[in-house]
């Protein structure tokens, strides 16, 4: 199969440790898949590991022989896609598209409170509890960053009980608002997907098919 671009794919985990999904299923589309690596919380805080994979962008760009630039991830690293995809490697518009599966991207969101508030990974990325008015805390949210129109796929799990379905439905209507192109995925089952499922697969391969040349 021919190449249609590099996707740098981002490990969940919680920001606290490296999940088994690596993102191999998308080589199935014609992407490229080079992982990345950033420092885990409460080792390193935020915002550190927007540093790290920024420069693992970098790093995966000067190695695309000219392809597109994707960026993916699943859970923690589908919000640091978002962040990446977003605010951009050096430039505002120098991602093509984000891929992000059930990911969290409000820490103040009331259905993430309610279900994570025994055990809120967010603490651990700041250094402290998320808080309003809080910059560190406005600045991980994703919402705040949203308004370059980069090409967004959103899937989540309806019953996921890690991450609330609740963060991409809100994050699909912010984005639609302010313009960007989203497909948004809203299917069976919990946390961690498998990618290659076939309405997954069939989800990013809709997405692929509008933001990237044919195969």
């Amino acid at each position: 199969m021919t190449e249609r671009g590099v996707v740098l794919w981002i490990h969940g985990g919680g920001w606290r440790a490296r999940a088994e999904e690596d993102g191999a299923a998308l080589t199935a589309h014609g992407l490229r898949v080079v992982p990345a690596r950033y420092r885990l919380a409460p080792e390193a805080r935020w915002p550190a590991q927007l540093d790290d994979v920024r420069a693992e962008a970098r790093r995966a760009r000067a190695e695309s022989g000219g392809l597109p630039l994707l960026v993916a991830g699943d859970s923690a690293g589908g919000m640091l896609a978002l962040q990446l995809g977003l605010r951009g490697v050096d430039r505002p518009d120098d991602v093509a598209a984000v891929l992000a599966y059930w990911s969290p991207v409000d820490p103040l969101e009331p259905d993430w409170k309610q279900l994570r508030r025994g055990d809120d990974p967010w603490a651990d990325l700041l250094g402290h509890p998320p808080a309003t008015d809080d910059p560190p805390t406005l600045d991980t949210t994703v919402t705040s960053h949203i308004g370059n129109r980069v090409p967004v796929l959103l899937v989540h799990g309806a019953d996921d009980r890690a991450v609330p379905a609740s963060q991409s439905v809100g994050l699909t209507a912010a984005l639609l608002a302010a313009g960007h192109p989203v497909h948004s995925w809203l299917t069976h089952g919990g946390h961690a997907l498998p990618l290659d499922r076939p309405d997954l697969r069939a989800a990013t391969a809709a997405f692929l098919d509008h933001v990237l040349p044919p195969a």
